[in-house]
């Protein structure tokens, strides 16, 4: 699809064309006026036509208006020929370009409205007048018959060459089929032509002259067919107003559904909504206007990875290479997903995009293998933006890459992963598309549901620090007081440990001491059931739970046991299932990670966290840390 810039270029071409045919026609029309003027009846029906042409009614969605005053405008043609009826429904368009439609006053749009409807108008009046083989000003002295087919072929090049080259505009403006626009908008208006012509038959037929008793027939058929035109299209649009305000509700209900479940996930918290945001602010750049489209786009974004939970939690959350086993089960989330949304009846194509957002540009993705520009576009959107949010987001087993790491993997995986001309344009608009997400990300509907989650996790905090299972705030103090007060390093961990598996759910609790040397942690103390099987074990800083936790400072809570012990968490009976994870910092400096594990799923709670937490900071304030800095990995194995 082309760009908006070429888009742009091509409209503004196209204007020129249609106001330049127009100008030359107008141009002609005035000059046969000027030398034979067609008198003051004329001047009457000019008049007419400007005022019934301030009555319009406006094309749903579009900015195009209509009026009822066809009738007098044909009449017009009629009886003074194609020039009198060119300048007069020139008139009737400027009167509308610049009263009622004030808003859209550009020198541009008002030259194609005045020249597209002038062009139509002289086209039509024209093959009338060769049609029925007679001269302008003498059709009321020919019987209604002879010119019926005549009128009908002038009011269907009228409607169409008028309503066409709008079509064509619309559509060049906005990137879409002219057919369709046209489809879409304009087959209702033909009413208003082919009643005009009828009403300007019975006028040129049946009345002489144009006086105050003919009017005022006429004059009430045009405010009946004026009320009930609008009447229609009003119906029509409350009907459209209606069929949007329930889809974005019914969108509304499952982006509030699908943020839920994000915004409790520690980890990748924000993930869908960038996701989101990026693909369709990236389908713009590319071009895309069509609103369904673009919706489509943003639902799938929003539910392409809802077949996962169909795919076992081990699978999802281990931290190494899948089995080829466990890669086929992790496959079928694309199709599961397209198979539990096609029984929602969405009104665009969602299911395509969701069934297809793994397919590779060479065919060597799935489910079906399809390749190039087969695969539909929502789905090479989504790869591209998934992707890249995936490898710049922090991760329990690895640190964010930055943008141009990122970006560098996008271009290897260029013409072979994804779609080359997608790839190029998410690189070269991200600044723009980035700045739309922190837009979005700092409206309150998101921010709010956030901090719900988080006031929620904080109720469920205080109810559980309340409750038998929780810790009196003597017993917690009376650890702490004990590990602060610690004369070695040995004493103050092995009582942290003590106090972390005695006061949590935790069956084992292990301190990993940074090595700046090396960059990474190694587990010199462990405590709890079966805690020798940690001693010594290394992790890389930013790899693994724990090494994200000192990589970013920062906790981590609820993550997957395999996440940070791979198969050795399994070695442990029974195996264990969960991790807290917390810095241990002081003035500044990481001093090492202490990390708590149960053998239960989802074992511990806001108040647990907070608990760890000051258990961490005591040991940063211990008494021994006053006299002693951070080992290395050789003071650490000489101490062991």
């Amino acid at each position: 699809m082309p760009s908006a810039s070429v888009r742009s270029r091509r409209t503004n071409s196209f204007v020129v064309l249609v106001a330049s045919c127009g100008g030359l026609i107008l141009t002609r029309a005035l000059y046969e006026v000027l030398k034979a003027p067609p008198g003051v009846e004329w001047l009457t029906l000019a008049l007419l036509t400007l005022i019934s042409g301030s009555f319009t009614v406006k094309v749903p969605s579009l900015s195009a208006r209509f009026s009822v005053s066809e009738a007098f405008v044909i009449t017009s043609g009629l009886l003074f020929g194609p020039a009198a009826g060119t300048l007069t429904v020139t008139l009737d368009a400027l009167m509308m370009s610049f009263w009622v439609g004030s808003v859209s006053r550009s020198a541009r749009r008002v030259a194609f409205n005045a020249a597209a409807p002038a062009i139509a108008y002289w086209l039509g009046s024209s093959l009338f007048f060769a049609l029925a083989g007679v001269a302008p000003g003498q059709v009321q002295h020919h019987s209604l018959s002879t010119f019926v087919i005549p009128l009908f072929a002038f009011a269907a090049t009228y409607f169409c060459i008028n309503t066409g080259l709008i079509a064509l505009a619309v559509a060049s403006e906005k990137g879409l089929s002219p057919l369709s626009v046209w489809q879409k908008h304009f087959p209702a208006f033909a009413i208003n032509y082919f009643g005009g012509s009828s009403v300007a038959a019975l006028l040129v037929a049946f009345a002489p002259r144009i006086d105050l008793s003919v009017l005022s027939i006429v004059i009430p058929l045009l405010f009946v067919s004026y009320a009930t035109f609008r009447s229609s299209i009003g119906r029509l649009e409350d009907a459209t107003r209606h069929v949007s305000q329930m889809n974005e509700m019914y969108l509304a209900t499952i982006e509030a559904l699908a943020l839920a479940v994000d915004a409790k996930d520690q980890i990748t918290h924000g993930h869908i909504r960038r996701v989101q945001i990026c693909t369709v602010e990236l389908a713009k750049q590319l071009g895309v206007t069509d609103e369904g489209q673009l919706q489509a786009i943003e639902a799938a974004a929003l539910l392409h990875d809802m077949g996962k939970l169909a795919v076992p939690e081990y699978i999802l959350n281990k931290p190494g290479r899948l089995s080829p086993a466990e890669f086929d089960k992790m496959k079928t989330h694309a199709q599961i997903g397209a198979d539990l949304l096609s029984s929602v009846k969405f009104p665009y194509p969602v299911v395509p995009i969701v069934r297809h957002h793994h397919e590779n540009w060479d065919g060597s993705g799935y489910p079906a293998g399809l390749s190039g520009v087969d695969i539909p576009l929502g789905a090479r959107l989504l790869s591209v933006v998934d992707c890249f949010d995936a490898l710049t987001s922090d991760r329990p087993y690895r640190p964010r890459l930055a943008n141009e790491a990122a970006f560098g993997i996008l271009r290897e995986r260029r013409g072979t992963f994804y779609d080359p001309v997608v790839v190029d344009t998410f690189i070269a608009k991200y600044d723009q598309i980035a700045a739309k997400v922190a837009q979005e990300d700092s409206e309150p509907h998101y921010e709010l549901l956030g901090d719900f989650i988080d006031s929620a996790s904080d109720t469920a905090s205080l109810v559980t620090t309340s409750s038998p299972s929780s810790p009196p705030l003597e017993l917690l103090e009376a650890h702490l007081q004990k590990v602060a007060t610690a004369e070695a390093m040995p004493q103050a961990l092995a009582l942290a440990t003590r106090c972390v598996t005695h006061l949590t759910p935790a069956n084992v609790c292990a301190f990993f001491l940074f090595d700046p040397d090396q960059a990474r942690l190694i587990c010199t103390h462990s405590g709890g059931r079966q805690g020798e099987l940690l001693l010594g074990l290394e992790i890389e800083i930013g790899e693994r739970v724990s090494g994200w936790t000192a990589a970013n400072e920062a906790t981590s809570l609820n993550s997957h046991a395999a996440l940070d012990l791979g198969s050795l968490a399994q070695a442990f009976a029974p195996a264990l299932q969960s991790t807290l994870s917390v810095p241990v910092i002081k003035g500044g400096h990481l001093i090492g990670v202490l990390t708590g594990y149960s053998d239960k799923g989802q074992a511990f709670s806001q108040a647990q966290r907070e608990l760890l937490e000051k258990v961490a900071a005591t040991l940063a304030g211990a008494s021994y840390c006053q006299r002693q800095a951070p080992l290395s990995s050789t003071q650490a194995a000489a101490k062991a």
